[in-house]
């Protein structure tokens, strides 16, 4: 197992934001993280890259204890992530913001302080690698061409791809993905995916946050449930049963409301959840063969 969390528990004053969590990311595998606003999948997040230290439980990567180490710690140990709202340099150059997320990988076992007094030559010889090297992560995006463009003048799916491509500059063994798919049409949606899949091909395993079911029963191989700061369902399961093309943000949005309130009243197990969720697929294609409407339209408050 890549990462695992054991009973992880984060309480801000008489909030549990997320309780007892036992969490899996398996290596070359897309892990996909769903549930409602508010369900604590962020503040999961932020507790196993070290942005924010849980309050109890543990968090392994590698076999190795790295609960309550710092976020630039835990990203030299090859964790990379990017966030819900995108946190570039946006009067950095595209170029550069790609060139700081690489810089702290140039010297690194000779230790950055002995780096800092080596000779002038030297440091332009690291300063070049560190180009060639985020220009690499920049063909790879497609985004070459904007390389010598100030960060906020992209396109918004392009930012979003810049800010992957940055947390790539670390060369990551695990990525985490927050929203990655927010804001964008269906046409970046669809190269997100396909960009999504070719990073999974350079042996980089990955974790996504995601409220597209499309992009997350497509690309995903395992999914975990939250609501309301506890795991309500994982697994393969519902993934090998539905066809993607079976779900619409409707059948997302009611499939996370009536497990989330079973698990409240009840033990429900797995067998049962699933059972649920293909009868709601069902039902969801029902609605859209015969009430033709897009799936993309279809609600549930």
């Amino acid at each position: 197992m890549l990462l695992t969390t054991e009973k992880l528990t984060r309480v801000y004053g008489g909030v549990v934001a997320i309780n007892n969590i036992n969490f899996e990311a398996k290596e070359g595998l897309i892990t996909g993280l769903i549930g409602p606003n508010g369900a604590g999948k962020t503040t999961l997040f932020n507790n196993m890259t070290g942005l924010d230290t849980p309050t109890s439980g543990k968090v392994f990567f590698n076999g190795k204890d790295i609960t309550g180490k710092k976020a630039n710690e835990i990203c030299r140990l090859g964790i990379a992530r990017t966030f819900q709202n995108i946190r570039l340099f946006k009067d950095m150059s595209v170029l550069e913001n790609v060139m700081i997320g690489r810089h702290f990988k140039v010297g690194e076992e000779k230790g950055r302080f002995m780096q800092a007094i080596k000779s002038y030559l030297f440091m332009k010889n690291e300063e070049r690698e560190i180009y060639n090297k985020a220009m690499d992560y920049l063909r790879f995006f497609d985004l070459e061409g904007f390389a010598n463009d100030d960060a906020k003048s992209l396109p918004y799916g392009h930012q979003r791809e810049l800010e992957i491509a940055r947390a790539m500059a670390t060369e990551p063994k695990l990525l985490f993905l927050d929203e990655p798919a927010a804001g964008m049409n269906p046409q970046e949606t669809d190269h997100l995916m396909e960009t999504i899949a070719r990073i999974r091909s350079l042996g980089v395993s990955v974790v996504l946050i995601e409220h597209d079911m499309k992009l997350v029963m497509n690309i995903c191989d395992e999914i975990t449930v939250l609501n309301f700061g506890t795991k309500i369902a994982s697994g393969t399961l519902v993934i090998s049963l539905i066809p993607p093309r079976f779900f619409s943000n409707f059948s997302h949005s009611f499939l996370i409301w009536i497990t989330s309130f079973l698990g409240r009243t009840s033990n429900v197990p797995s067998s049962a959840i699933v059972s649920i969720a293909f009868n709601l697929a069902i039902l969801d294609w029902m609605v859209l063969k015969f009430v033709s409407i897009p799936p993309n339209h279809l609600s549930f408050t």
